[in-house]
């Protein structure tokens, strides 16, 4: 009998005690988007802007991003962007940081050599802002918007226009490969709009959500490396 209760108290208080772990709480992460109107999201809503859409994405792969900082503004260049900078003065604990900059340059006129070291600084910054981690920065290449109905109003012709922002691109690629940052070519994306114009906002000029949408395809992938790799 002594040992049949002993055996039921045991059970009883056994299962009393059992210990549950608490759940973790998941790890969350920081993103800094510097740009400029194609980053800020000119003439679409803001859920459809590339960097939100890419948050949302990365949540869906169980990645949250608990802070999304975007330092961008329509018409600014890569001098104005760095002012900008200097006021915000970001911290540098970021996650990931993304800088797509440079239309505004080569629409103003400003020769592809002018923009390498303005480039060169800004990509140096975006390193910092990473935790002055190379493989936590994306660099995105510059939109043709030449292949858009206000390219046509242009000056210049879009084929001008074309071979402009492509030598901007090959500066941009060239200082991204010498530093080991991550570069996303989305150029040949934009210039389906010439056939596409859901691929455009209401302007006629800025990508739809629905272009974003196909950056942001891309753009994933690279992105989705970073945050395994900081795990």
């Amino acid at each position: 009998m002594k040992i049949l209760i002993a055996v039921v108290l045991f059970s009883f208080f056994g299962n009393k005690c059992e210990i549950t772990k608490p759940e973790m709480e998941p790890q969350t992460y920081k993103y800094l988007a510097l740009g400029d109107s194609y980053t800020i999201g000119e003439s679409v809503s803001e859920s459809e802007r590339y960097p939100v859409q890419l948050k949302n994405r990365l949540l869906d792969k169980n990645i949250k991003i608990d802070s999304l900082k975007i330092i961008a503004k329509t018409g600014w260049t890569t001098d104005e962007l760095n002012d900008a900078i200097n006021l915000e003065n970001p911290s540098n604990d970021y996650d990931l940081v993304t800088l797509l900059i440079g239309v505004n340059n080569q629409y103003r006129g400003r020769s592809a050599e002018s923009f390498r070291p303005e480039f060169i600084e800004l990509l140096n910054r975006a390193v910092g802002f990473a935790k002055g981690d190379s493989s936590r920065v994306i660099v995105i290449s510059i939109p043709d918007w030449g292949v858009t109905p206000f390219g046509d109003r242009d000056r210049r012709t879009p084929a001008e226009i074309g071979a402009e922002i492509d030598s901007y691109n090959s500066i941009k690629e060239e200082e991204c490969l010498n530093r080991g940052i991550k570069y996303i070519h989305i150029t040949d994306i934009s210039r389906e709009a010439k056939t596409d114009m859901e691929l455009l906002a209401f302007d006629q000029l800025h990508p739809s959500g629905k272009m974003y949408s196909l950056w942001v395809e891309r753009i994933l992938p690279l992105a989705e490396e970073i945050f395994k790799e900081s795990k």
